[in-house]
């Protein structure tokens, strides 16, 4: 008896202790946050940089273009963040703007010479033809269940039944 209650207090003190690390990692990284943000400002105003690593090449300004990256990144990082803890039953609609500033920020990596935020909407339009129905459909059910009290799984059940007694009802009457 004393060493099942030894081996969950021990899984108990251990999932706390995780708890309480990934919880101070992310009050960390919200708190840095602005720091993270304002990085942009160490980055030099000039097209080329170049370091004993490797040499980088823009056609804007780097400090405009760490600018466009920190704001796009930051938020991102945010409703990812948000997405993982968020226990509402909405939460994946969390993804649409995830996948947005996802296709800008690729959009500013990829497409260095063209404006940004001008055509990620097309990209967006089939993510959101999937989840908006899949948040809606659960929306639907969670309602049907919670707030106008009907039980779907009662539901079928109920008619499930009736359709066993329709066939039985009509054996009896070809026989």
């Amino acid at each position: 008896m004393k060493t099942t209650h030894t081996k969950q207090s021990k899984q108990s003190k251990g999932l706390k202790s995780k708890s309480l690390v990934t919880g101070s990692i992310v009050a960390i990284f919200i708190a840095i946050s602005p720091y993270i943000f304002y990085l942009y400002q160490s980055f030099p105003d000039e097209k080329v940089w170049k370091t004993f690593l490797f040499t980088f090449r823009s056609s804007e300004s780097l400090y405009t273009l760490a600018w466009l990256l920190t704001g796009k990144i930051v938020p991102l990082l945010f409703l990812i963040l948000w997405f993982f803890t968020c226990r509402d039953w909405w939460y994946h609609v969390i993804l649409i703007p995830i996948a947005m500033y996802s296709f800008q920020i690729f959009s500013i990596i990829h497409d260095d010479s063209n404006p940004v935020d001008e055509v990620e909407i097309y990209w967006l339009i089939p993510i959101m033809m999937i989840i908006i129905p899949i948040v809606y459909f659960i929306r639907i059910k969670l309602f049907d269940k919670y707030v106008y009290g009907i039980d779907l799984q009662k539901i079928d059940a109920e008619l499930a039944e009736y359709e066993r007694k329709e066939k039985e009802l009509l054996e009896e009457n070809n026989t």
